[in-house]
């Protein structure tokens, strides 16, 4: 490896500190399925078809890979920025929805009495998001992507949609109450919701992208 290929050290700490935070979000997933399981309410069918739950186990593998990856290399490959502007984009929906829509509904009548463990639902879905944020912002060594990057951070969470509908369907069970279409917004309250939160989500990996260049704008001017 030549000198001008080495990653600095602080490329190097923070590939430190995204193995610890990867490690720490499955943590909490350990912990609630562990919770669940101790309370006899773990149904794995339903909590792994949560989009916090895949998005974190998401979260856990990328961090933990970029942290490996960013020891090694001075920058990142292309896919993997594409990933983290991804999962950009999702830690901030995942910020947002539960927050507005989702802090305050009612448990599952399957889990009766049963109550989420305060500190990983927290950690979740507050806490990772804003570090994947601050992650994105201040880390250095980003790929330079072109705009129409963007589009891939849609082709997961459009297939978890589609997933989720199908399944509900056969089995009667949504993981959110905004997919359900036998709800009381009905279909039309299903498409309004799924297509404000993709657009949200575009725009999400559309800043991501921008932070990029602004970044790239930043070290070229440097030089």
């Amino acid at each position: 490896m030549t000198k001008s290929s080495t990653p600095s050290p602080t490329r190097r700490a923070i590939g430190v500190l995204r193995i610890l935070f990867g490690l720490m979000v499955f943590s909490m997933v350990v912990w609630q399925i562990a919770d669940r399981l101790a309370n006899n309410v773990f149904r794995p069918a339903e909590y792994f078809s949560y989009f916090t739950v895949q998005t974190c186990l998401a979260i856990t593998v990328l961090f933990i890979a970029a942290g490996i990856y960013s020891w090694n290399h001075k920058t990142d490959t292309r896919l993997l920025t594409i990933v983290r502007v991804s999962i950009f984009s999702y830690s901030i929906v995942m910020l947002v929805v539960y927050n507005v829509l989702l802090r305050d509904v009612a448990p599952a009548a399957a889990d009766a009495n049963y109550v989420w463990p305060v500190f990983p639902n927290e950690f979740e879905h507050v806490w990772a998001p804003i570090l994947v944020v601050i992650d994105w912002i201040f880390a250095p060594g980003r790929f330079p992507l072109r705009l129409r990057a963007m589009w891939w951070a849609l082709i997961y969470p459009l297939a978890w949609v589609g997933f989720s509908l199908v399944r509900g369907a056969m089995t009667g069970w949504w993981p959110y109450p905004f997919l359900d279409p036998t709800g009381p917004n009905g279909v039309t309250g299903v498409v309004v919701y799924v297509a404000g939160i993709a657009a949200f989500m575009a725009f999400n990996a559309f800043i991501a992208v921008l932070i990029g260049w602004a970044w790239s704008k930043r070290k070229r001017a440097a030089k």
